[in-house]
């Protein structure tokens, strides 16, 4: 029997999985636990290996069983796991890896034993290799042909980002351009206006920018089965596609369909999308905040979107 699916579902994402109607999913993105022992309010993070490997291989199934046979998925991952899940994805379930992008992000947590981590990893995968969405048109950014040389054999529309994403290169000595194999979006930090504050592990509404436009049409259904703080739902809300994300914890899919209530299709995604101009401005005495806004110092910023209800689509199987 079906039943009525809104933006944001409470429950344990192996069942909710299996209850979806099979290839209904155009793009999935999965940001789920590390299992490296964070403080998670109802989900344990630390498995054994083989624990947390069995559970991953059975909400991956669950993935790949809901997406439509183009559909894309995109799996965040940090070291710890990055080689097992890319080689069950793939050699295992029969996924095709079309990118291994890196997140290189400032604000890392520092660490005094070992090198500072700065990164994670981003497979792109397919079910078919040969037939799936890609918006190239959307996601091109200023090749340093255009930026630094002039040179006008460049392309106008410019080129694709690399696989090593970088958002402010100006953080670094000579810098990252915005063609380099490093895709680098700052960390959403405690004190970025951009923070929703109920969950630690808060991904850049940009990076999730990128991926909804490249993967996904106007109009696609998108899916998050680890919902967290969020972004993937309110992005994909912003950029006019349909949504639905799981949560285990009930206070996440309150605090979820807040930001939701909040957010409007058109409105534009937090941070900055141009890695040339992202350092804040903070001339005259006035900050730059990451949507874009300026506020003066210690002033109160322009006010919140109206809210508006999520639409509802049928989607149990």
């Amino acid at each position: 029997m079906a039943a009525k699916l809104s933006g944001i579902v409470q429950g344990d994402c192996l069942e909710l999985l299996a209850r979806l109607k099979p290839g209904s999913i155009d793009l999935a993105f999965a940001d789920p636990p590390f299992n490296i022992g964070y403080d998670y309010d109802t989900y344990d993070d630390k498995r054994s290996c083989e624990d947390y490997l069995g559970w991953s291989r059975k909400w991956i199934e669950g993935v790949i069983r809901v997406l439509k046979p183009d559909g894309t998925f995109w799996l965040a991952i940090g070291d710890e796991y990055a080689a097992e899940l890319k080689m069950m994805a793939t050699r295992e379930l029969g996924l095709t890896c079309r990118s291994w992008v890196v997140w290189y992000y400032t604000f890392g947590v520092h660490c005094k034993t070992k090198f500072t981590r700065s990164h994670a990893h981003l497979f792109y995968l397919v079910k078919d290799p040969k037939a799936h969405t890609f918006n190239a048109d959307e996601v091109r950014v200023p090749s340093a042909r255009q930026l630094v040389y002039g040179d006008k054999r460049a392309d106008p529309k410019g080129r694709m980002p690399d696989d090593t994403w970088v958002l402010r290169p100006q953080d670094l000595p000579e810098g990252f351009t915005a063609d380099s194999d490093t895709w680098y979006f700052p960390r959403v930090c405690g004190t970025f206006k951009e923070r929703e504050g109920f969950h630690g592990c808060q991904m850049p509404e940009q990076l999730l920018g990128r991926i909804v436009r490249a993967c996904s049409n106007q109009g696609d259904l998108v899916l998050d089965p680890f919902a967290g703080s969020g972004t993937t739902l309110s992005v994909a809300k912003k950029l006019d596609r349909e949504f639905v994300g799981f949560e285990l914890s009930k206070d996440y899919v309150k605090a979820i369909g807040d930001r939701l209530r909040k957010a409007e299709v058109g409105d534009p995604l937090d941070g900055f999308a141009d890695p040339l101009t992202s350092a804040p401005n903070t001339a005259n005495g006035t900050v730059r905040t990451v949507d874009g806004r300026r506020k003066k110092r210690n002033g109160r910023s322009n006010p919140a979107p109206s809210e508006e209800s999520s639409e509802q689509s049928t989607l149990w199987a």
